[in-house]
């Protein structure tokens, strides 16, 4: 199994959801207390008497039938994991989540508190005796312990891109100008006047 630092998986968020678009980008992004949304981990999560916690664990948006709200698609959301007794209880710290609309998006990134509880309304997750174990795909809640709101970063990629419109007009990026032989006619041209 490879454990890859938390700035590689926020560097991958970021440049897949600058590649795809999702819905429209707002100010803030907004969950009230006791919301609960949908997870799952981003890599195997393995936890026995030995090792009985871990830190900076990975989660991203997972559909779940009993969850009230969505995050957007592309979020990770960093927490740790303990087990006591038979169960994985995990609490977040914060979040990182990209909404985009066409060409333009909005990274909201900040203080993120929730609990994970199983179907039965449970603090934590349970496991058998024998494996604590999550694996990507065992999506499960989690539940906000208070109100979250995020406002919207300042997002120099856009604002470059957003003048890159307004300078070339129509989104159209670097024209080649229509007075200009193209590559291989320059390189023929060449090699004619020197025979």
């Amino acid at each position: 199994m490879s454990f890859k630092s938390t700035s590689f998986w926020l560097t991958t968020l970021i440049g897949s959801a600058l590649a795809a678009p999702l819905q429209a980008a707002d100010a803030s992004l907004t969950l009230p207390s006791g919301a609960s949304i949908g997870v799952e981990v981003i890599e195997d999560l393995r936890l026995s008497e030995d090792q009985a916690r871990k830190a900076d664990i990975l989660l991203h948006p997972a559909p779940v039938n009993s969850a009230t709200h969505e995050l957007p698609e592309y979020c990770i959301l960093v927490a740790n994991a303990q087990l006591s007794g038979n169960r994985i209880r995990i609490t977040t710290q914060d979040a990182t989540c990209i909404e985009t609309d066409d060409a333009e998006s909005a990274i909201y990134s900040g203080t993120f508190k929730a609990s994970a509880y199983s179907e039965d309304g449970q603090y934590g997750l349970a496991c058998d005796d024998t494996a604590c174990t999550l694996n990507p795909g065992d999506a499960f809640i989690l539940t906000l312990d208070e109100s979250v709101s995020i406002s919207a970063q300042d997002n120099p990629s856009a604002e470059i891109n957003a003048a890159r419109r307004q300078a070339n007009g129509e989104g159209v990026a670097n024209p080649i100008p229509a007075d200009r032989p193209s590559p291989s006619e320059g390189s023929n041209a060449t090699s004619t006047a020197t025979e």
